[in-house]
C-alpha cells in the first residue's frame, strides 16, 4: 500500500511539470507584451523628462531586452528554476525578496479569510440541507446569493462605512494587531463561504437521498451521526476542490482588499508594480500564483486519495491495465 501510494503521488507531481511550464510561459509573456517600454519608463522616471534614443537603447541593453524573446524567455526560465526571479526595475531589489517581504501579511489575511469561509460555509450548507425549502434553508440561500453577487471592492466599503465610519468599532487602513485584519478577513471570507456554502447545500442534498444514508436513519443511527460520518464526508470531495483552489486564489486575488485596506501585501506590490511597468516583479508574481495553485491542486488530489481510498485504488488499477 505504501509504494501505491507513493506511486499515486509521484504521478500526480509529474503531471504538473508541463502545466508549470506553461504558466511561466505565460506569466513571461504577459508581462513582455504589456505596453510600454521598461527603459524608457526608468529613465522618465530618472530624469523627469523623456530620455534620449541613444540612453534608451543602453538601458535596453543593459536589462537584455534587446535579445529575442525566445532567448530571454529561457535565461529567465533557467533562473528561476534555480530560485532567482531577476531585479526589480523600480528599486533594484530581487523579485524573490519583494514577494518574501510581502508574503506574511498576504498569507495571514488569505489563510484567515480562508479558515472563516469554511467554518461559516459547512455548517450553513448543511443546515440549509437538512432544512430544505424551509424558511431558514430560504434565508441561507438568499444570504449565499448575495455574498456571491456583491463585488469584494463593494463589500469592502459597505463594511468600512458599518463598522468603521459609524459605529467606529475598528479600524480602516494599517497593518498592526488582530483589528486590523477583521475587516479585510470579512470582505474576502464573506464571498469565498457563500460560494462554498452553495455548494455544500448542493452536494448534501445528492447524497441526502442515497441509500446508504436512509438505510443508517433506518437502522436508528444518531441524526447526527449519519448526517457527519455518512452524509458529509461523501459529500466533501466537491467542497475540498473547491476549498483548495479557493486558498490559490485568495493569496493570487487579495490585491483589490489590500489596496483598499492599505496592507502591505503582495497584492498591493503588483499593483504598484503594473502602474510602474516593473515587468520583474509582475512576471515573479503571477509565477508565484500560478505554483500555488498547482501545489493546492496537488494536494486536493491526495486528499482525494485519503478521503475516498476508490480514487487511489482506480487510478491503481490504471496504470496496471496500460502495463498489462
Amino acid at each position: 500500500m505504501p509504494n501505491r501510494i507513493a506511486s499515486f503521488v509521484s504521478r500526480r507531481a509529474l503531471h504538473l511539470i508541463p502545466v508549470w511550464l506553461g504558466v511561466s510561459l505565460l506569466a513571461f509573456s504577459m508581462a513582455n507584451l504589456a505596453p510600454g517600454d521598461p527603459a524608457e519608463i526608468m529613465l522618465l522616471r530618472q530624469m523627469g523628462q523623456a530620455p534620449d534614443a541613444e540612453s534608451v537603447a543602453r538601458i535596453r541593453g543593459d536589462l537584455g531586452l534587446d535579445r529575442p524573446f525566445a532567448v530571454r524567455y529561457i535565461r529567465w526560465l533557467v533562473k528561476a528554476v534555480r530560485g532567482d526571479l531577476g531585479l526589480s526595475y523600480r528599486t533594484g531589489t530581487p523579485v524573490l525578496r519583494v514577494l518574501a517581504d510581502r508574503l506574511p501579511a498576504t498569507l495571514q489575511l488569505a489563510v484567515a479569510a480562508w479558515l472563516l469561509s469554511l467554518v461559516m460555509a459547512i455548517p450553513l450548507g448543511v443546515i440549509a440541507a437538512v432544512s430544505r425549502d424551509s424558511t431558514g434553508d430560504n434565508f441561507a440561500r438568499v444570504i449565499a446569493l448575495l455574498g456571491t453577487s456583491i463585488p469584494s471592492f463593494v463589500l469592502a466599503y459597505v463594511l468600512i462605512l458599518a463598522f468603521a465610519v459609524t459605529f467606529r468599532l475598528l479600524p480602516v487602513a494599517g497593518y498592526d494587531g488582530w483589528r486590523y485584519l477583521v475587516l479585510p478577513v470579512l470582505t474576502l471570507g464573506i464571498g469565498e463561504a457563500a460560494a462554498l456554502a452553495r455548494l455544500t447545500r448542493a452536494n448534501m442534498l445528492e447524497v441526502l437521498e442515497q441509500d446508504y444514508v436512509r438505510t443508517a436513519t433506518a437502522k436508528g443511527v444518531p441524526r447526527h451521526m449519519v448526517l457527519v460520518r455518512h452524509a458529509l464526508r461523501n459529500a466533501l470531495n466537491p467542497i475540498v476542490t473547491l476549498a483548495g483552489v479557493r486558498i490559490g486564489r485568495l493569496l493570487g486575488g487579495a490585491a483589490i482588499v489590500e489596496t483598499i485596506f492599505a496592507r502591505p501585501g503582495i497584492g498591493k506590490a503588483i499593483v504598484d508594480s503594473i502602474h510602474d511597468r516593473d515587468y520583474p516583479v509582475i512576471q515573479g508574481f503571477v509565477l508565484f500564483t500560478g505554483t500555488v495553485f498547482l501545489i493546492a491542486n496537488l494536494l486536493v488530489d491526495l486528499s482525494y486519495a485519503w478521503l475516498d481510498p476508490r480514487v487511489r485504488l482506480a487510478d491503481t488499477t490504471k496504470e496496471a491495465r496500460g502495463s498489462a
